[in-house]
């Protein structure tokens, strides 16, 4: 079967694109993307932009996918790697601080900043936005409940203890932007591992302080 070299080189600079993108909105948001800007950052010429998009709404929304592709390739995939129960609920955080701690994004974490520019504004964008979201955190709440059903924990509200969880995560970004980055990440990490071994009854399967 023959493939179309111009289908192939027209996905691969299509997510060449989106990884740009992803990266440049982490720090000016996705409303801060513009077809001239991006193109400059892709060195791509701007005209080539409408063959992919339409218009900018359909980048948005593509972007996100892109940065939730991100997300799942560099810290869930390894995290789901762990061993099922405690470990693999600890993974998750941990992986996350990693991808933190190694600055892939140099604004941090591209949901924090997509989600404070699109949480109060309906339509395509925010709805792909939520979709993302809600994908984190069932998964943190199906993991936290086989870990509870295993009985490497104690817990009867996964959900509350999936929210404790994401929110200590997600602190990380602006304290790391704003105040001392070291501290931040550490106190993040000291926090989530305090409270999963307080509800663990076998705290020796994490790591150390």
């Amino acid at each position: 079967m023959m493939v179309d070299g111009r289908l192939v080189r027209g996905r691969r600079s299509r997510e060449a694109i989106l990884e740009t993108a992803v990266a440049l909105a982490s720090v000016d948001g996705l409303e801060g993307l513009t077809f001239g800007r991006l193109a400059v950052a892709a060195g791509v010429s701007k005209s080539g932009f409408f063959t992919h998009w339409p218009d900018k709404e359909h980048l948005q929304v593509d972007v996100i996918g892109r940065a939730a592709r991100q997300w799942v390739d560099l810290i869930v995939s390894p995290a789901l790697g762990e061993p099922a129960g405690v470990r693999r609920v600890w993974g998750l955080h941990e992986w996350r601080l990693r991808f933190y701690a190694e600055e892939v994004l140099p604004g941090g974490c591209f949901f924090h900043t997509a989600e404070c520019d699109f949480d109060d504004r309906p339509g395509p964008v925010r709805d792909r936005l939520l979709e993302a979201k809600r994908s984190w955190m069932g998964l943190l709440v199906s993991v936290i409940t086989a870990a509870a059903e295993s009985g490497e924990l104690t817990t009867d509200d996964p959900e509350l203890l999936a929210f404790e969880i994401d929110a200590l995560g997600g602190a990380v970004v602006p304290h790391t932007r704003l105040l001392d980055r070291e501290p931040a990440l550490r106190r993040s990490r000291a926090a989530v591992l305090q409270r999963l071994k307080s509800l663990s009854p076998v705290p020796e399967l994490l790591p150390e302080e």
